[in-house]
């Protein structure tokens, strides 16, 4: 999962407002961000294996540090230590819900990926229910993830100008086409490319998510 992940991202500013939306971005994604470094350190391991599964050519076979459900917890409480850098109101509020951005990651990959989640180290058995096998289950679920929660941000949190929520759902549109290109479009060229790409993904989304949190005028809530 990929663009799913931000659905929770936007369904969480309206629960914790003083937190920006760019840092709810980082946060759905932290535990790929660490992952795509360890990936680039060789930590961690993938295969790209084009046809793997309908949906992803990835395969995940060594990633216990980022995606154990151990890794996840710990991953979730230090991005969570980081956020409250960036957040001056309600913390414990932000607190929690940061944390639970974060760890709705392990959550949301549960449900797509093929068993390659460890619950702890890289021993013992792994989860992962698969639905990446059925892509017409697992691309619908993504974008419908993502739309409702950007209807849930639009709602919740209104826009404050005349073209907020023109740029949110221009933004939405041109998430959902990224999400359709990377799974049809040609696979990456090896797993440092992926973990660069992905780097720069995270970080242009959440760069457009801070313009569009502003020019909606809701950057601090």
């Amino acid at each position: 999962m990929f663009i799913g992940h931000y659905g929770p991202a936007f369904a969480a500013k309206p629960l914790a407002r003083p937190v920006p939306l760019w840092l709810l971005f980082v946060a759905v994604q932290w535990l790929d961000v660490v992952w795509s470094g360890f990936v680039l350190a060789g930590i961690e391991k993938v295969r790209i294996m084009p046809g793997f599964t309908p949906a992803s050519p990835l395969d995940l076979y060594f990633m216990p540090y980022t995606h154990s459900l151990a890794g996840a917890a710990v991953l979730s409480l230090v991005f969570c230590a980081l956020a409250l850098l960036f957040v001056r109101d309600r913390r414990l509020a932000a607190a929690a819900v940061v944390a639970g951005a974060v760890f709705s990651h392990w959550l949301l990959d549960l449900v797509v990926h093929m068993p390659d989640l460890p619950l702890l180290g890289d021993s013992g058995a792994k989860l992962g229910f698969g639905l990446w096998r059925w892509l017409w289950i697992s691309l619908p679920l993504e974008l419908a993830s993502l739309l409702a929660g950007a209807a849930l941000y639009a709602r919740a949190v209104p826009s404050r100008t005349r073209t907020g929520d023109a740029a949110l759902w221009v933004f939405v549109a041109a998430m959902a086409g990224t999400e359709i290109y990377a799974v049809f479009g040609p696979p990456p060229a090896g797993p440092q490319a992926q973990a660069l790409t992905a780097l720069f993904a995270y970080g242009v989304l959440a760069l457009l998510a801070g313009l569009v949190d502003w020019a909606r005028g809701t950057w601090r809530g």
